[in-house]
């Protein structure tokens, strides 16, 4: 049994990221380079250094869709992973930016469109579960079929309505790697979401610019833990990557 599950897994190799379609929502797409030395992820940015030291506070708006790139999922989950990819955009931009209510009087605004997702393979992620179990350690390998990905763009515009910084990024699960299989259809998308925050805001961010103390009260309190202790203990209890247990609190569906 132990052979079954391992050999086949032993032949994979790790997904590659490719980058999706523009969806033409952002303002501008002038200027985007690949960004060099991105591994896991297909990266593109620009910033314009000298307008980015002069921001102090930005307004973070609600994650957008493009059009049918969410029309398989459910309203639950649509509605999870775009405020999970709110959430970690807030974590990350708070580390370097005052965070203004999104109507609100802010140097800049930054706002994000979900460009791609792929679902993950529900069936297969319990067998790489199970090898994981044959096969401990934190390298991982994931079944045919168990490999999702998540895809994101994002901006910043001043308060003249240029932007000043941007960037696509795309990621698919990898085979062999620090992926976690799940038995969401979304599993692999919401873990996508703190990498694709954490290259986003560096996008956003002037190169020397020092980080700040997160702000008291925390201004992104509304999106629950910073530390996602439960999701983290449901992977070392079962090999899977749980999205309910992520720490994240979702509003309603919507429509």
């Amino acid at each position: 049994m132990k052979n079954l599950l391992i050999f086949p897994l032993l032949g994979l190799v790790a997904a590659c990221s490719t980058p999706t379609k523009p969806t033409g929502m952002l303002s501008t797409y002038d200027g985007l380079a690949v960004k060099p030395g991105a591994v896991r992820a297909s990266v593109s940015d620009r910033k314009d250094e000298a307008a980015l030291a002069a921001v102090r506070s930005v307004a973070l708006t609600p994650t957008l869709v493009a059009e049918d790139t969410a029309a398989w999922m459910s309203p639950l989950e649509r509605t999870t992973l775009l405020r999970e990819i709110d959430a970690q955009l807030c974590f990350e931009m708070s580390e370097r930016y005052e965070i203004a209510a999104p109507d609100g009087v802010a140097d800049a605004k930054v706002r994000a469109i979900l460009s791609h997702v792929r679902a993950t393979g529900r069936v297969s992620s319990a067998a790489s579960a199970a090898a994981g179990f044959f096969i401990p350690g934190p390298i991982g390998l994931r079944a045919p079929g168990t490999l999702g990905g998540l895809g994101v763009e994002a901006e910043m515009v001043g308060a003249d309505g240029k932007q000043l910084a941007a960037i696509t990024w795309t990621r698919q699960g990898m085979a062999v790697g620090t992926d976690n299989p799940s038995l969401s259809r979304i599993g692999d998308a919401m873990q996508f979401a703190e990498p694709f925050a954490d290259d986003a805001a560096k996008a956003m961010t002037a190169t020397d610019r020092k980080p700040i103390k997160i702000a008291k009260p925390d201004p992104c309190a509304q999106y629950g833990s910073r530390v996602r202790v439960e999701g983290m203990a449901a992977k070392f209890a079962t090999g899977l990557y749980v999205p309910q247990m992520s720490g994240a609190k979702a509003d309603s569906p919507q429509p």
